[in-house]
């Protein structure tokens, strides 16, 4: 067998290794799991070396159906935001603090007084307020990187450490539009020699450490790329690859990205860009979505309820639905309450109802991406467990006028296997 690239993308619960040939189909795919992050209050941490477990794990399964000594390039992809120390030899320093630790606080507000509005850095879960907080420990002393979760299992089959990528970096205060750390990260005493060398995702850097490839039963001469995030490989899974194209992700919360020409920052609503090659990739997120129809049914109740749903009769109901009081995007208002009145006696009308409402707050999110600059929607593809409910697709496609498919894979180490292929951006 000849042509296979491999992703890897390290998740929350588990890695998951995807193999795919020349023309992209999937070869196979094997997963292992990890255990729950340490926890305390706002301290959210995982020993790294329970994700290269869990890594080798994966792949060596993978190894079991397929011949590896093929695999020509791998690409990693992890959690946005994971960040952990390591020194000059790549051993860890520190534990890896994940995307969602927000202990960082104190030097949030640190990087708020000298960041500009539109830094991906902002945030107390942020990796530059994370670098910023790990600085300060005597455990940090012999550091010699700060990278992320996906850097440093590439780092780690290559043998080679410092390099990420300008997805990864967008947390860590790197701006995306000039290619170039920042000034203004000067005022915070960030140490340059810290900061990784950012390449374009999919990017090769190095080929595979030899005893890694002996240890993994992969070819010597595999060569290993710069990854991305998680978000963004899942995005890429999709295969959505022209400006207008978009992926809305139907899960607790309602998340939309749009392939751009040009970058689209609006921090006050949660709007920014990732860079993907010479064009971008702009997202928001609303807190309306799942989470806000579990409010009022349990899965069981929606399923039983989805039969009876009629999408060529739209029910007149205008309803905005939220889980609690607050929104982000489309609409900036922390304190906006659901609007989920009348309720009709009858209970499928209001779940239509409320899928209504969500369709339109998706269709208002895309409408506010193009009054900030993005290019006309052109198709809608969808990702998530509310993608499955074909009723709601056709609700969703009455209310956004383009095209609406479901997406026919959606797995983030399939969108790395994808940049591995490509050796770049879509």
């Amino acid at each position: 067998m000849a042509g296979v690239f491999l992703g890897i993308d390290v998740g929350t619960g588990g890695v998951r290794a995807c193999a795919v040939d020349a023309r992209g189909s999937m070869l196979g795919m094997e997963s292992a799991p990890l255990p729950p992050p340490r926890q305390d209050g706002n301290a959210i941490d995982q020993d790294p070396e329970l994700w290269w477990d869990a890594t080798a794990d994966a792949v060596r399964k993978l190894g079991h159906g397929l011949d590896l000594e093929a695999v020509e390039r791998v690409c990693v992809d992890g959690t946005s935001g994971t960040l952990l120390m390591i020194d000059a030899a790549g051993r860890p320093c520190t534990p890896g603090l994940m995307y969602n630790d927000a202990r960082a606080a104190t030097e949030a507000a640190r990087i708020a007084a000298v960041a500009p509005a539109d830094s991906g850095a902002h945030g107390a879960s942020s990796a530059l307020a994370k670098l910023l907080y790990l600085s300060g420990r005597g455990e940090a002393s012999q550091a010699r990187f700060a990278v992320h979760q996906a850097d440093w299992i590439a780092g780690r089959l290559a043998g080679h450490h410092g390099i990420s990528d300008e997805n990864n970096v967008l947390k860590l205060g790197y701006d995306p539009v000039t290619r170039t750390w920042p000034a203004w990260l000067d005022e915070l005493g960030v140490s340059r020699e810290l900061l990784p060398t950012v390449l374009v995702p999919g990017t090769p850097f190095a080929d595979i450490a030899p005893e890694i490839a002996s240890t993994l039963g992969l070819s010597p001469a595999a060569r290993i790329a710069a990854g991305t995030t998680d978000g963004v490989a899942a995005f890429i899974a999709t295969r959505a690859d022209t400006p207008g194209d978009a992926v809305t992700s139907l899960g607790t919360t309602l998340v939309v990205k749009l392939l751009a020409t040009a970058p689209i920052f609006a921090a006050d609503q949660g709007v920014y860009s990732h860079r993907l090659g010479e064009r971008w990739l702009a997202g928001g997120a609303s807190n309306s979505g799942g989470g806000a129809l579990l409010a009022h049914f349990t899965a069981a109740e929606m399923e039983r309820l989805t039969p009876q749903l009629k999408p060529q009769t739209p029910t007149g109901l205008d309803y905005y639905p939220l889980p609690k009081p607050g929104e982000r995007f489309p609409i900036a208002d922390p304190a906006l309450p659901a609007r989920i009145t009348p309720r009709p006696a009858e209970d499928h009308r209001f779940f239509q109802g409320l899928l209504e409402g969500i369709a339109g707050v998706e269709a208002l999110a895309y409408q506010r991406l193009a009054q900030l600059g993005a290019p006309k929607l052109r198709r809608v593809v969808s990702i998530g467990g509310g993608a499955k409910n074909a009723a709601w697709t056709e609700i969703r496609r009455r209310a956004l006028g383009v095209s609406v498919t479901v997406a026919e894979e959606t797995e983030a180490s399939y969108g790395a296997a994808l940049l591995a292929l490509r050796g770049g951006p879509p």
